[in-house]
């Protein structure tokens, strides 16, 4: 196999380089990234390059003019070596101190450490109607509970009328009636003939 059939990966990412190349973008201002986006121990000084995302190390952190290492876009020796053009060689604006950077750092883990999952709340679901055929077998169902020997309902009011039906017609007989010469207090008579009312003459 070729050394040209093999595919570059990216390099490791040196922590001093001797490249005098400045990048002409405008210089990347550290206090307008987040605290958890850069490292401001002299060990290691790094940042997450806002353009690739990649971490990459700072040089000359203590010089006047520090500023982003040259690296590629993916992982050392796993991705493609493919140049981050728009990030490396940018100078930094170191405006924020060691202790400050820290401070921010504490505060941010303090809110995240303390902050709860937010429980989700579920509506509940609307009960389906029941269909006519099943509100029927209910009504079936609770009629068989009922002392009647599970008869239909219909059959139990049939049989209920028949036990009550001489004694209610009874009393609508006796309501009828009433003593001779006597009329209802209060009613008015009855005409006893038939009336034919005339139409006047025009």
């Amino acid at each position: 196999m070729s050394a040209a059939a093999i595919e570059r990966t990216a390099r490791p990412r040196k922590s001093r380089t001797r490249s005098r190349t400045v990048s002409a973008r405008p210089a990347l201002v550290l206090s307008t990234l987040k605290a958890n986006q850069y490292d401001l121990r002299p060990a290691c000084a790094s940042l997450a390059c806002p353009d690739c995302g990649t971490w990459v190390p700072i040089t000359g952190l203590q010089t006047k003019k520090p500023k982003v290492v040259p690296h590629d876009t993916g992982r050392a020796f796993e991705a493609p070596a493919i140049p981050c053009r728009l990030g490396s060689n940018r100078l930094i604006t170191v405006d924020v101190t060691v202790r400050t950077w820290q401070e921010r750092l504490e505060d941010g883990h303090a809110e995240t450490g303390h902050r709860r999952r937010t429980s989700v709340r579920r509506k509940p679901k609307a009960a389906v109607a029941p269909a006519i055929s099943q509100i029927a077998a209910r009504k079936q169902t609770a009629t068989a509970d009922q002392p009647g020997g599970g008869r239909p309902e219909w059959l139990l009011r049939k049989k209920q009328w028949a036990s009550t039906e001489s004694a209610v017609r009874d009393t609508d007989t006796r309501r009828a009636q009433l003593p001779d010469g006597e009329a209802p207090l209060g009613a008015p008579p009855v005409p006893l003939k038939t009336l034919h009312p005339e139409c006047r003459a025009s």
